[in-house]
């Protein structure tokens, strides 16, 4: 698929969760973008280095810093871009197959996707602790 593909699906998942999660409409587009952008990211690491880890700790802290920035330029809180756009990066299809695997009785398969499901989750976590690490400072303009 192309990239453009991808960001897109992207966008339009995430501007659904966002209405579900009762976003602002006039938010919903810049609320769309902050996900497609967090996929776009996390999609071209996976597939240049093959680590979902590292991706989504890059993806989680970009999205950070664009929800942020969003956050002043819009006059809103960070939040509204930061959980509608997380949407696409949360491990839904690891927890499935962790509980999958511990049905069915395959305990060797069950802690290796439990366990990638874990580092993915403390991943995200971490991405966001890096991006609002940041200074608030940075993110206004300066006054001259």
């Amino acid at each position: 698929m192309s990239y453009v593909l991808q960001f897109f699906i992207a966008a339009i998942a995430t501007v659904t969760f966002a209405i579900l999660f009762a976003a602002p409409k006039k938010e919903l587009v810049f609320c769309g973008v902050s996900g497609g952008l967090a996929w776009l990211v996390y999609f071209i690491l996976y597939r240049q280095s093959g680590n979902v880890v590292l991706g989504s700790l890059v993806a989680t802290f970009v999205l950070t810093i664009l929800s942020r920035i969003l956050a002043v330029a819009r006059c809103n809180p960070a939040t509204i871009y930061l959980v509608s756009g997380i949407f696409p990066l949360v491990p839904g299809a690891g927890i499935y197959y962790t509980a999958y695997y511990l049905i069915s009785g395959m305990p060797a398969k069950c802690s290796a996707k439990g366990l990638e499901t874990f580092e993915i989750a403390l991943a995200i976590v971490f991405g966001i602790i890096f991006g609002f690490s940041i200074p608030e400072a940075l993110f206004h303009k300066r006054k001259q």
